[in-house]
């Protein structure tokens, strides 16, 4: 088959050798050209820095060049606005050099900034989803995408399964309105486990589609565990690893983040920390680092999962294990470039914490990732989307208004009686407002979403929890939660890997003044944002490694003995699938065990089932593995569990809803706009995930095994208080 690079535009191929060094370019660009140049909606998936970038930008530029199309002609949607500005130089590269112009449009971008003159459109333009809205309420600059011909949506995995996502697919559908004809669009992500599904979740069978998957290549991966029960010594160990290199040192949370910084700022240099509640100038310098000579290790949540480039490393440090596989495979390609060896130090709590680790790579060799499963009953982006049509024609019909909504692809499978009766109570709760026929924005709306000219209706982020930390020369520091900040009228606290003290707190604008502290250690939480539970993919591996007695990887004789060790004190003949039952001796009372491998969130659900159920006097936890249950009495506990399961398999969705607790209503932005039964009926959908835990539930075995006789409580059995 005859290459493609030879066939493209000669300003293009200039650019390419000249610049690059470039003489051909990699399969997963030449296979990307071939569907991009056949008008096909597609999905490019590549491991980091595989090049998915280029494969989505060289077809667009060189049909640029060679059809001389005017105005905007491509749209770069990203998640993140650090990612835009993290691009922003290699699409100038491609750019700039041709002709061809850009324009990168966020928040941080200064306003007089965000716009342009006529005849001075972008061939390119960076934009996020909740910019991208704004700008299509501007009549003038969104009749500038008409010539629109493109759509690239970088790290298309981060948008799926969240609302983020439904609010995007709603503008990908407007765009299209827009330019009358289907927008080619284009998805770009490093881990999908279910990928054709996901490309058509995007793409709506408007056209043609085609993934275009490219797999790691085959080459030396390097594992290395520390498990070390004391801090203390994780700590020594961090420090042995990744002084003297460029590291990452991957944490689960803001505040272990804080934690590790404080603990070994003093040990190594050019130490830095990473993680979103942290200003752009102090999340620059970090990246920065890396290109500097010598070593370099910033602490980092999952904000350098995403594509920002932060260029070669020596070591990825994992401080406990993530929480999937997907989350796993983006950190280790951050290492393993220019031909090196991918090395992951792995630095562990306990035997349980290793278990969960050789779970996660045994299922990262088999190529098996997570699944992304969108929202089904996206009510609350349903209630935006009804506010934002409102807003920008002024003055509606009902009949306009729910015809509009019912066009909205995500809205497809929401019945034509439940869009009418959110309109109706909308009507009736002050939202919306009635003159005749036509409806109005109401005086409720404008109290709750009409501050700054509605901004607050362009995203369906919650805002307003968090303060920003400034210093009093006016440099932001970050982000605090407000319940931290509210909790405290004055003390300090770690951001940033430094100590402040709040002297002033301006609740009227989100605004806390601080200073330098002088404590060594010191503290800040956020609430929420910390580690999610383990992907049901991850679990089930941990029951196959429980049920095979060892893990496939080939660990060194400690770890195989820490492991097997751990893996002795549970029941013998664990299966592979299923739940599994055992009763214990604690103390003089029993603690019934139900293994049950499917992560927190169905866990969290069957708790709560199960507890309604047994009555007030029973107490039941649970973590991503197991349920534990006490205050059941001496006799046929085990049984009765067993009784009880085999009773929920059998439940209804009506039935098992009604024993499970509402959340309150404000943790969605626009849940006051929805009637009680159509907000019951999303929390259910999109909360406790009812009809996947419906699903898996009455496909499992229920077994049970003889009783356990012990005196003490496995620690790792810990569960939550339900």
């Amino acid at each position: 088959m005859v290459s493609a690079f030879t066939s493209l535009h000669e300003s293009l191929q200039t650019v390419l050798s000249q610049r690059l060094g470039w003489t051909e370019m990699r399969e997963v660009q030449e296979r990307s050209y071939r569907a991009l140049s056949k008008r096909k909606d597609t999905l490019i998936i590549a491991p980091t820095a595989g090049g998915k970038s280029e494969a989505a930008l060289i077809p667009i530029i060189d049909d640029l060049l060679k059809n001389g199309w005017s105005g905007v002609a491509c749209l770069y949607i990203s998640p993140l606005k650090a990612l835009i500005n993290d691009q922003e130089e290699r699409f100038a590269n491609f750019c700039i050099p041709t002709g061809l112009t850009l324009m990168k449009w966020h928040g941080d971008v200064p306003k007089g900034d965000r716009s342009w003159k006529e005849g001075e459109k972008p061939h390119i333009l960076m934009i996020t989803p909740e910019s991208l809205e704004v700008l299509l309420h501007e009549p003038k600059l969104a009749a500038g995408l008409k010539n629109l011909r493109y759509v690239i949506i970088d790290e298309l995995h981060a948008f799926v399964e969240v609302e983020r996502g439904v609010h995007l697919k709603t503008i990908l559908y407007r765009i299209d309105q827009i330019a009358k004809r289907p927008i080619q669009r284009i998805g770009l992500s490093a881990t999908v486990g279910n990928p054709s599904e996901i490309l058509s979740w995007l793409s709506d069978h408007r056209q043609e589609e085609e993934v275009v998957s490219i797999s790691p290549p085959t080459k030396e991966k390097r594992f290395s565990f520390v498990i070390e029960p004391e801090e203390k010594y994780r700590i020594d160990a961090v420090v042995r690893i990744v002084s003297g290199k460029k590291a990452l040192v991957f944490v689960n949370s803001r505040r272990d983040a804080e934690n590790v910084m404080n603990s070994i700022s003093s040990r190594i240099e050019n130490v830095y920390i990473h993680h979103s509640s942290l200003s752009v100038s102090v999340r620059k310098k970090a990246e920065d680092a890396f290109a500097r000579e010598g070593g370099a290790c910033i602490i980092c949540t999952s904000t350098l999962e995403l594509g920002i480039d932060i260029g070669d490393l020596d070591v990825v440090v994992q401080l406990g294990p993530p929480n999937s596989v997907s989350s796993f495979l983006q950190r280790m390609g951050r290492s393993g470039r220019r031909g090196k060896s991918a090395y992951v130090a792995w630095v562990l709590r306990d035997a349980c914490e290793l278990i969960c680790s050789t779970a996660i790579i045994e299922n990262a060799v088999q190529r098996a990732v997570e699944p992304l499963v969108p929202p089904k009953k996206p009510y609350n982006v349903l209630v935006q989307q009804m506010f934002l049509f409102v807003h920008r024609m002024h003055r509606t019909t009902r009949r306009q208004l729910e015809q509009n909504l019912r066009s909205l692809p995500p809205f497809a499978g929401i019945t034509t009686t439940i869009i009418g009766k959110i309109v109706t109570y909308a009507i009736e709760k002050g939202y919306l407002t009635t003159d005749g026929d036509m409806l109005m924005l109401g005086d409720r709306a404008e109290q709750m979403f009409g501050n700054a000219n509605w901004k607050e209706l362009y995203s369906v982020i919650i805002g307003g929890g968090e303060f920003r930390a400034i210093t009093p020369d006016g440099e932001i520091i970050g982000k605090l939660d407000s319940h931290f900040v509210t909790s405290r009228a004055s003390g300090e606290f770690s951001l940033g890997g430094k100590v402040w003290s709040m002297v002033k707190c301006d609740e009227g604008h989100n605004l806390v003044v601080v200073v330098p502290g002088t404590e060594q250690t010191s503290r800040a939480f956020w609430t929420g944002g910390g580690q999610a539970g383990f992907s049901p993919l991850v679990c089930s591996a941990v029951q196959e490694i429980l049920s095979r007695g060892t893990s496939a990887l080939p660990l060194l004789p400690l770890e195989q003995g820490i492991l097997l060790d751990r893996i002795q004190r549970l029941p013998s003949r664990i299966p592979r699938k299923g739940l599994l039952i055992w009763e214990r001796q604690i103390g003089k009372g029993v603690e019934v065990i139900v293994l049950s491998s499917h992560g927190s969130v169905f866990n969290r659900l069957l708790t709560i089932v199960v507890g309604k159920m047994l009555g007030k006097r029973a107490r039941v936890r649970y973590s991503d593995f197991v349920l534990q249950i006490q205050n059941m009495g001496k006799e046929s506990a085990g049984k009765r569990v067993e009784e009880i399961l085999s009773v929920i398999k059998e439940m209804d969705r009506d039935t098992i809803g009604k024993n499970l607790p509402l959340p309150p209503s404000e943790t969605w932005k626009f849940s006051s706009v929805l009637p009680n039964d159509v907000l019951t009926d999303m929390i259910l959908s999109e909360h406790y995930h009812v009809e996947e835990f419906m699903k898996t539930i009455r496909t499992l075995p229920i077994l049970s095994v003889p009783k356990i006789t012990t005196e003490s409580k496995e620690k790792e059995t810990g569960g939550k208080n339900e």
